[in-house]
């Protein structure tokens, strides 16, 4: 780990910085939408444009690279988000918020994917998984920091807008004045969806998902925060909650996928988060019980990201493993583009526990189609399984790529040892 962090030191906290502008960014958003008289539903609409515009940035940008290079689109995207950053209290409105936040959607995925082919590119087959595991890690991190930075005075101000906009501005110069070399880019042939889903159900279906449970989080938990009265404070609190708990949890959930049948893990994380979220969704006035939800929901589902993604790589031949997952990536953008349509929907229809109701829904949904599953195929052995590898919904398809070339890389040494007969060639946990 202390090799990655002397190589990759400056992309790191230039991607720390870009967290904490993005965290503050998107729960300022849900403060300053309720106090200006933004609906639930007209909030979710300008939450869901973010997602939209992530999806179509992981389409865009790798032709965009290809064109004119990672620095140039690096600093271009980074100037949009800066300027945009700043543009959203001068003009308080509805639709206006809408552009505006998938203008930040599409340059973030392109900032992203530009900083993850760097350190990608930086990183040998032997630290590859600890420096996804280093970048993921300060994701978390800057996310969680940032709502901290809410709590500076003056809410109703230009500051809080100032704030992230300085910090993403900033987050580029230890990037772009780095020594690394500019990496090559190209990208792998996409599995079809009818192909991916024909491989793994259960992966294609929880993905879907997950989209709409992480969307609801990421991008409704101010919102539903900001409607329920909660203080700045508690807002803070709340929507760090769903972090603080996917970071306890990712790694000691992964260690147990390598050692059991993952389908049966994703029933039992999936039905935490979703028992959790009904207490929640019973008791929406109750911060207690909304914090104590937040950490469970958060940390069941973060890690059913990793989960799936390792249980279907359980059924594809490794080289197949990268070309899957652009269609994961496909499946999870379009939960989560309807996930904050479908809560502002549900908190207007039915009042503020449908935020965590929703919630509830879609992991009760994924524990009982998990189960179901276990009924029509059977496990691979745990010897047979590949390694499970922590990565975030967020990731771009050069993050999730990456992944796969390390989930790729056990699964041969795994085979090589295997062939020579090796006891102790079972896979094991790569992060």
């Amino acid at each position: 780990m202390l090799d990655v962090l002397k190589h990759s030191w400056a992309l790191l906290l230039g991607m720390l910085l870009l967290m904490l502008g993005n965290g503050l960014q998107g729960s300022l958003l849900g403060v300053r939408g309720s106090s200006a008289g933004f609906s639930a539903f007209e909030m979710s609409v300008v939450m869901s444009a973010y997602f939209a515009g992530f999806l179509l940035a992981s389409r865009l940008t790798p032709g965009m690279i290809r064109r004119v290079g990672h620095v140039r689109v690096f600093a271009a995207l980074g100037s949009f988000i800066s300027a945009v950053l700043i543009l959203y209290p001068a003009f308080p409105h509805p639709l206006v918020w809408t552009a505006e936040r998938m203008v930040i959607g599409f340059c973030y995925c392109g900032v992203y994917v530009t900083a993850e082919s760097w350190l990608n590119n930086a990183s040998s087959n032997e630290s590859r998984g600890q420096a996804l595991s280093a970048y993921m890690i300060v994701q978390m991190l800057g996310i969680i920091a940032a709502q901290a930075i809410l709590l500076v005075p003056d809410p109703s101000g230009f500051l809080l807008f100032v704030i992230p906009s300085v910090l993403v501005s900033v987050a580029f110069a230890p990037i772009l004045l780095s020594v690394a070399p500019t990496p090559a880019f190209d990208t792998t042939r996409r599995m079809s969806l009818r192909e991916l889903y024909g491989v793994s159900p259960l992966g294609v279906t929880g993905m879907f998902l997950l989209g709409g449970v992480f969307s609801a989080q990421f991008g409704m938990a101010a919102v539903f925060a900001a409607e329920a009265g909660l203080k700045l404070t508690q807002i803070s609190m709340f929507v760090a909650a769903f972090y603080v708990g996917a970071l306890v949890t990712q790694y000691p959930l992964g260690w147990l996928s390598d050692r059991m049948d993952r389908r049966r893990l994703v029933a039992i994380v999936a039905l935490a988060g979703g028992l959790a979220s009904c207490v929640a969704a019973a008791m929406p006035e109750k911060f207690p019980v909304l914090l104590f939800a937040a950490l469970v929901a958060g940390g069941a589902a973060n890690p059913l990201y990793s989960l799936l993604i390792a249980y279907t790589n359980d059924f594809l031949e490794p080289e197949n493993m990268a070309s899957a997952s652009a269609g994961m990536l496909f499946v999870n953008g379009v939960g989560a583009i309807a996930g904050p349509i479908v809560t502002g929907y549900a908190i207007q229809t039915f009042g503020l526990g449908g935020f965590f109701g929703l919630i509830a829904v879609l992991l009760l949904g994924l524990t009982v189609y998990a189960v179901w599953r276990m009924t029509q195929r059977k496990a691979p052995t745990v010897d047979e399984t590949g390694a499970y590898t922590a990565v975030l919904p967020t990731a771009t398809p050069v993050a999730l790529e990456a992944i796969q070339e390390v989930a790729i890389e056990a699964a041969e040494a795994a085979e090589a040892a295997d062939l020579a007969g090796d006891p102790g060639g079972s896979t094991q946990q790569t992060s």
